[in-house]
């Protein structure tokens, strides 16, 4: 149990080493968690993009925004808008998908539009990918549409010029979609095996026995949005020339507040993301990119169990499993795949401690983000 006071505890990494990270993802009032992370652990975070996965690009970079605001971050961190759509899928290609083969629990973005929802404060789906729904900002505790605007250029050119600018340096996270980095893979050949590895949230390997035996809510829990939504972006980034990629997915659903939990966020340091926290995160889904972020920072204090593997990904839109991933051993793969590290299990006690204290104790500014910074250069 951390304690009651208001000191920020002992950075884990205190080091003169600043490792440098791009955060893609699908943003939304509460996934920041996904950058305090790095950050506490003296990562230099050199942008943040946004894609579409569980909404449009355009509103989940306006969540980015947004957060980056409330933290008062929004001068040091850079948020890039992504690409507004996959490479192949469509509303309608996926509402095809869903007659043929079935109906995924959770649709992301291709849920049919609902203004009414929308009008409730939820994120817009299908439609228009360039409407913005600000009922998702003002209806949010502790939030509010955001005042500052998105840097110029594209999710991927942005990855493309700050791995050429720091060689060997610059780890990609991604919690959304893989379009944005499909497409700095195909923008730049040497992109991929320049940067410092790839970390995925996604890649679910027993989804269809979950979705076929328990309730719905459960079925949710394993739906893989990120991979379904793109699955074309999924099998260029699954195949490119990373140094290292690690799948984050399973392993990924064990850590799951309760009310409790998201109170004591309060309780130990009331401060506006904390508040935000305990506001808008659900007690029945798991900190799915939190887990991620967490393998990332911590990959020898969280990782209890990994293993390797080689993965393909269907891209046969007449498939059942269009979308999901195979994994296999050497003998048996077919040609053109790579190894990955595949995270089994996690601590999840860990993984929470580290998101209470990361939201807790957040840097209050870019002034006092730096401080910190030097304080463990020192």
């Amino acid at each position: 149990m951390l304690s009651t006071g208001s000191s920020l505890p002992n950075n884990p990494r205190s080091t003169t080493s600043q490792p440098k990270v791009i955060l893609d993802n699908d943003w939304n009032p509460t996934a920041f968690i996904a950058f305090l992370l790095p950050l506490y652990y003296n990562y230099t975070v050199l942008g943040l993009a946004s894609d579409t996965a569980n909404s449009w690009a355009l509103q989940t970079g306006l969540h980015a925004l947004a957060s980056l605001e409330i933290a008062s971050l929004s001068s040091c961190i850079p948020v890039y808008k992504g690409s507004d759509y996959p490479l192949l899928q469509t509303a309608h290609t996926f509402q095809t998908y869903e007659l043929l083969h079935g109906e995924l629990p959770w649709k992301g973005v291709f849920a049919k539009e609902n203004t009414t929802n929308e009008k409730l404060g939820n994120d817009p789906t299908s439609g228009d990918p360039r409407r913005v729904v600000k009922e998702a900002f003002t209806t949010k505790g502790y939030y509010g549409f955001p005042n500052v605007s998105f840097a110029e250029g594209s999710a991927a050119e942005f990855m493309v010029k700050a791995v050429r600018e720091n060689p060997g340096q610059v780890k990609i996270f991604s919690a959304g979609s893989l379009t944005n980095i499909a497409l700095a893979v195909r923008l730049d050949e040497d992109f991929a095996k320049n940067t410092a590895g790839l970390y995925i949230m996604g890649g679910y390997v027993d989804r269809f026995l979950e979705q076929a035996i328990g309730d719905v809510l459960r079925a949710d829990l394993v739906s893989d949005i990120n991979f379904v939504v793109d699955p074309e972006a999924t099998k260029i980034a699954l195949t490119a020339d990373f140094p290292n990629i690690t799948l984050v997915a399973n392993s990924a659903n064990g850590v799951i507040p309760d009310q409790a939990f998201l109170d004591e966020l309060v309780a130990v340091n009331d401060n506006p993301l904390s508040r935000l926290v305990r506001a808008n995160q659900p007690t029945y889904l798991p900190f799915w990119d939190e887990t991620a972020a967490a393998v990332m920072v911590d990959r020898e204090g969280v990782v209890l169990d990994e293993v390797e593997v080689y993965v393909d990904v269907d891209t046969s839109y007449h498939s059942p499993f269009y979308g999901y991933i195979r994994p296999y051993q050497a003998a048996l793969m077919p040609p053109g795949l790579r190894k990955v590290k595949y995270i089994n299990k996690v601590n999840d006690t860990k993984v929470a401690e580290m998101i209470k204290t990361v939201v807790q104790f957040p840097p209050r500014s870019c002034a006092d983000l730096h401080g910190r910074r030097a304080d463990n250069q020192a």
